[in-house]
């Protein structure tokens, strides 16, 4: 049976699992969202009835505050996929993320609960740094391997993309934490991701490449966070999703995003999606978990 519908993404503009659990459970039971155009401003509505959402991908940092909200999707046998970012960055790197430990015993949680398809680990953006330089990386990454060995089956990787405002972030902060940073050429980048591909394919991991065609290099293949044939394995049926990228590069099928940007507090200073930690921080603690959108 093949089933027509879209996803719905919560969300690769913020974490909404940490923060927003109670709102996107409110919205679910209104059967609706709205969302804002980050460009303009304009709403949009969106269904969030059963019958008119194939699938959910929800991307997060830390799961543990939306376990409640993940066991009501199984138990109405809606099906999802998780984006788990774990990089285990030094805190002048990653200043407000949840230590390594819990994330690690939540993905197990996850496994237990969920089965082995569900969880996506991500150790994306790979940034380099006097603080994690290239054998950081390889031991940091091994270690975490290591750790969550059998909780995915999958690890997908990507470089710092380099924006104007991720530079301005990436430099006040190394300025403030005593750190410098760069941006290297392709080919250390490729050497370092042949390194690490290595280590997850030992650790029963596929390697992934986010969108950075420009880098490829076995034993890595190309990358697909919104996966139709992902959705289909834990849907138990084939789902009609077309595809539609993001940026060149880009597998994924179309998804509906209901994120906003400026509402995370992890504070990591690579990040695209927040401009001022303050405005982030502000926006967080003022945000109406009764609004039909966020932001």
């Amino acid at each position: 049976m093949t089933t027509c519908g879209k996803i719905v993404s919560a969300s690769y503009r913020c974490d909404v699992p940490a923060y927003f659990g109670k709102w996107f459970q409110a919205r679910r039971r209104a059967g609706f969202c709205h969302l804002r155009n980050p460009y303009n401003g304009k709403l949009s509505h969106l269904s969030l009835k059963p019958a008119e959402v194939a699938a959910y991908l929800f991307w997060s940092r830390n799961y543990r505050p939306f376990l409640p909200v993940l066991q009501d999707l199984a138990a109405g046998g809606e099906p999802f996929v998780l984006q788990m970012t774990l990089t285990g960055y030094p805190r002048a790197i990653e200043p407000h993320c949840l230590a390594v430990e819990p994330v690690i015993e939540t993905a197990r949680t996850l496994r237990r609960a969920f089965g082995p398809k569900v969880l996506v680990w991500r150790y994306d953006p790979i940034f380099l740094s006097s603080l994690t330089p290239p054998d950081w990386h390889m031991e940091n990454f091994a270690k975490l391997a290591h750790a969550l060995a059998g909780t995915s089956d999958e690890v997908v990787f990507s470089f710092t993309q380099v924006y104007a405002k991720t530079r301005r972030r990436a430099d006040r902060a190394a300025a403030a934490q005593g750190f410098s940073w760069r941006d290297p050429e392709n080919a250390e980048k490729r050497t370092l991701l042949r390194e690490l591909a290595a280590i997850a394919l030992d650790h029963g991991f596929t390697p992934t490449l986010c969108a950075q065609d420009d880098l490829l290099t076995a034993p890595l293949v190309p990358a697909a966070c919104a996966d139709p044939a992902r959705f289909g394995d834990i849907a138990g049926r084939k789902l009609n999703l077309p595809r539609q990228a993001n940026r060149p590069g880009c597998l994924c099928a179309k998804v509906s995003d209901v994120g906003a940007y400026d509402l995370c507090a992890q504070g990591c200073v690579y990040c695209y999606a927040v401009s001022s930690q303050k405005r982030a921080t502000g926006r967080i603690s003022g945000q109406d978990l009764g609004a039909p959108c966020l932001g």
